[in-house]
């Protein structure tokens, strides 16, 4: 008799386990999207294969909410009055360099690498091309 009850219990059905659930994924943050596009821009327009992703990230981090914002998130390097603060604001009191004559170059050798076609130039991108052309890549990132 104690041989039928083994054979019972060895033909019952085992329980299925519980499917393991996965967490859905995390949908990325808005800073996470945008540092996206900026890496797209670099590799697009102005053509960096690699791009120095501390600079990047230092440059975003420079820029502050500005990002969020539709008005401030790009630069508009046709007006003199923006190029002015970002001289004034950025150039000059970020990065230390108040030669205006290396500010203008920095600038122009930005706008000159993104395209003068690109209206849209998003901020940080302009900010690590002047930081690279200035050669301050250190300052602005640490």
């Amino acid at each position: 008799m104690a041989k039928a009850t083994k054979a019972k219990k060895a033909a019952a059905p085992k329980k299925a386990a519980a499917p393991k659930t996965t967490k859905p994924a995390k949908a990325p943050s808005p800073k996470e999207v945008l540092m996206e596009k900026y890496t797209t821009d670099l590799k697009e327009k102005v053509g960096e294969t690699r791009s120095d992703m501390a600079l990047l990230e230092a440059a975003v981090k420079a820029c502050g909410p500005t990002i969020y914002k539709a008005d401030s998130a790009t630069v508009a390097a046709s007006d003199k009055e923006e190029l002015g603060r970002i001289k004034k604001g950025f150039i000059a009191k970020k990065l230390g360099v108040t030669d205006e004559a290396k500010a203008d170059a920095a600038i122009a050798d930005a706008v000159a690498k993104y395209g003068k076609s690109v209206r849209a130039k998003h901020r940080p991108v302009m900010y690590y091309l002047i930081a690279k052309a200035l050669k301050k890549g250190s300052v602005l990132k640490g």
